[in-house]
C-alpha cells in the first residue's frame, strides 16, 4: 500500500487529489484541530496557490500519503480547515428573537479575530475564481452546509411572526451580511469590527426585513 500511496501522490504544486482507496480516519480530534490549525497559518503566510501538501506534512510532522488519505487533497483540507475553525453551529444560535440572533452570530468572534479571517478569505476569494476543486470543496463544505443553517435562524423568525414569509429581503439576508464583511476594507479601508456590523444589521439588515430595531 506504501508503494502505491507513493506512486499515486500528485505533484505538490498541482493541488489535485491523489487517487487512493479506502480514507480512513487514523488520527485523533485533537490531532486533527492541530493540523487545521497549522494549514489556516499557512494559508496566511503564503495564500492558497502557494500552499503545498509538501508544506503541510513538514509543518506539522504528519506524512503526505496520511494526508492525502485523510482528506484527498489540498481543496478539501483548506475547506474542513475553515469550518473546523469557525465558532460554532449557525443554526444553534437562538436567542428567541431575529435582532439577538443577529447579534450573538455578529459578536462571536472578536475584532482582531475578524480581522485575521477578512484578510484569510479575500485572499480564498480570487483563488477560488482559478481552483474549480476549491470552488467545488467549498460549495460542498461551507456554502451550502452554512446556507441551510442559517436559514433554519430565518424560518424561525418566519415562524415567530417577526418577519413575513414572503418578504423578498429573505433571499438576500447572507448576500449582504457577507457583503457588508468583505467590502469593509474596500470601501471604507477598515477591517470589518463587531462595532460595524451590529450597526450595518440594525440599519439595513432588520428594516429589509420588516423588524423593528431600538
Amino acid at each position: 500500500m506504501a508503494g502505491v500511496l507513493k506512486d499515486a501522490t500528485p505533484s505538490a504544486l498541482d493541488g489535485q487529489p491523489a487517487p487512493v482507496a479506502g480514507r480512513r480516519s487514523r488520527i485523533t480530534p485533537e490531532r486533527e484541530a492541530e493540523l487545521y490549525e497549522a494549514v489556516l497559518d499557512l494559508l496566511r503566510e503564503v495564500g492558497y496557490d502557494a500552499l503545498t501538501m509538501d508544506a503541510v506534512a513538514a509543518r506539522t510532522r504528519s506524512s503526505k500519503a496520511t494526508l492525502y488519505r485523510q482528506w484527498g487533497g489540498k481543496a478539501e483540507l483548506v475547506a474542513k480547515a475553515i469550518r473546523h475553525c469557525k465558532p460554532g453551529s449557525i443554526g444553534d444560535v437562538d436567542t428567541g428573537s431575529l435582532r439577538g440572533d443577529f447579534r450573538a452570530l455578529a459578536t462571536r468572534e472578536d475584532d482582531c479575530v475578524m480581522e485575521q479571517n477578512s484578510a484569510l478569505m479575500r485572499g480564498l476569494a480570487m483563488a477560488v475564481h482559478h481552483n474549480p476543486d476549491l470552488l467545488q470543496a467549498f460549495r460542498e463544505l461551507l456554502v451550502e452546509p452554512e446556507m441551510k443553517e442559517f436559514r433554519r435562524v430565518l424560518q424561525r423568525a418566519v415562524d415567530r411572526g417577526e418577519v413575513r414569509a414572503d418578504n423578498p429581503a429573505l433571499d438576500f439576508v447572507v448576500h449582504m451580511l457577507i457583503g457588508a464583511f468583505a467590502t469593509r476594507a474596500l470601501i471604507d479601508d477598515q477591517p470589518p469590527t463587531q462595532a460595524f456590523l451590529l450597526s450595518y444589521i440594525d440599519a439595513v439588515v432588520l428594516p429589509a426585513l420588516g423588524v423593528p430595531t431600538p
